[in-house]
């Protein structure tokens, strides 16, 4: 689904903040899409007496992106506002577990029927849709809220402690929702052309009539999952499927808990992560939100030590491979990378392996070989996404 670039573009947007003990960095790219069509949402201190609570939300649009424009700025508002968020009371307190889940369902059905009516007064029906994958942190309890196929996960003790589940045609219950509606899932798609089948918008699909709105080809029904926070959590990752497309829950864990070994900047640590996957052959917009609890790893000196000796033991390794080659005919980008993935190289991130030092490499190289020129081949934005996934 959607057009290429020629080249990706991969300038970011980035954010950061903390409060409420909680420090977050993101980052979103466009990649080799033709449009961005990702939006996101981070507030530290939600209103009407939740100071202590915070909201953070990835939203991966498609077909457009209006509607993972709209979720970014009002979906938090309907789910906050609406009775059943309150258990039914607009005075203060803390709402109950059973009633924020309640409220955060009503919210997403609300914001949804809300879009098509604004969608059907301007006499041409938006086609876009967007997922929906967030998290609501309390003082006692983390929300996991999960509509369509972007994930959300936590880390606790070293270790994935809980993911969200992604929203698939071929799932079974998915499948057979799709199925009573009159649909049918074709290449893993609903009706052969939808790639997930929950999603906010996508009202094409949610014509049946007889059917309620979470009976239809694609719901807007989030899963939501309540967790008791302990003290050793680390940290959550939000993220949109072109994240997920090539890092396994653990490999994602493993390389986010070693980047915060060697840097407190999070912003930094979110831009390695869309990086590495456009490197790892990720085609799609990308973004990820990092959110760090108190029990997040911590700087090591001796992390940072062997990042050090690991950068200069790439330089060393570039330069030699371009000095074997020739001054005549210097090696292409391609071709050192080509080499160094079929060395055995200590001490590279886990997860991201040689694909996250790519940058570092790409730079090493740009000032080591002084015969390259501006279409020096293998230079990301230059390397076709069938050549970037084989490196």
């Amino acid at each position: 689904m959607g057009a290429f670039l020629d080249k990706p573009k991969m300038e970011k947007h980035n954010a950061h903040g903390e409060g409420n003990s909680l420090r977050y960095g993101l980052s979103s790219m466009q990649g080799w899409r033709v449009e961005m069509e990702d939006a996101h949402t981070a507030v530290v201190g939600l209103p009407n007496g939740l100071n202590a609570w915070s909201f953070f939300a990835v939203y991966d649009g498609h077909a457009g992106s209006q509607v993972a424009r709209y979720c970014c700025e009002h979906l938090l508002e309907h789910i906050t506002s609406n009775p059943d968020f309150r258990g039914g009371g607009g005075g203060g307190g803390e709402p109950s577990v059973e009633s924020v889940k309640s409220g955060i369902r009503t919210g997403f059905l609300q914001i949804d029927e809300h879009m098509r009516a604004i969608s059907e007064k301007k006499h041409g029906a938006d086609r876009s849709g967007s997922t929906a994958v967030g998290v609501l942190v309390s003082p006692r309890h983390i929300y996991f809220i999960n509509c369509g196929d972007s994930r959300a996960l936590l880390s606790r003790a070293g270790r994935v402690h809980f993911f969200t589940q992604d929203h698939k045609p071929s799932n079974p219950l998915e499948k057979e929702r799709i199925q009573n509606a009159g649909g049918s899932v074709m290449i893993q798609r609903v009706n052969g052309s939808l790639a997930v089948s929950r999603a906010l918008g996508d009202f094409d699909y949610k014509c049946v009539h007889g059917k309620g709105p979470t009976e239809q080809l694609v719901s807007p029904e989030p899963e939501v999952y309540e967790i008791e926070r302990s003290t050793a959590d680390e940290f959550i990752i939000l993220a949109c499927d072109g994240i997920w497309d090539v890092m396994a829950n653990e490999e994602l864990c493993d390389f986010v808990r070693s980047r915060l070994e060697v840097t407190e900047d999070l912003e930094k640590v979110c831009n390695e992560i869309v990086d590495t996957c456009l490197y790892k052959g990720s085609r799609d917009n990308m973004s990820v939100v990092l959110v760090c609890m108190p029990g997040a790893p911590k700087v090591s000196p001796e992390a940072v030590k062997k990042e050090a000796e690991l950068d200069k033991y790439l330089e060393s390794r570039v330069e030699e491979i371009i000095k074997k080659q020739g001054e005549d005919a210097p090696p292409d980008l391609v071709h050192v990378m080509r080499t160094l993935a079929a060395e055995s190289i200590p001490h590279l991130p886990p997860g991201g392996e040689l694909a996250s030092k790519r940058s570092i490499i790409e730079a090493i190289y740009n000032r080591l070989n002084p015969y390259r020129s501006d279409d020096t081949s293998g230079v990301p934005g230059r390397a076709r996404p069938s050549e970037a996934s084989r490196l």
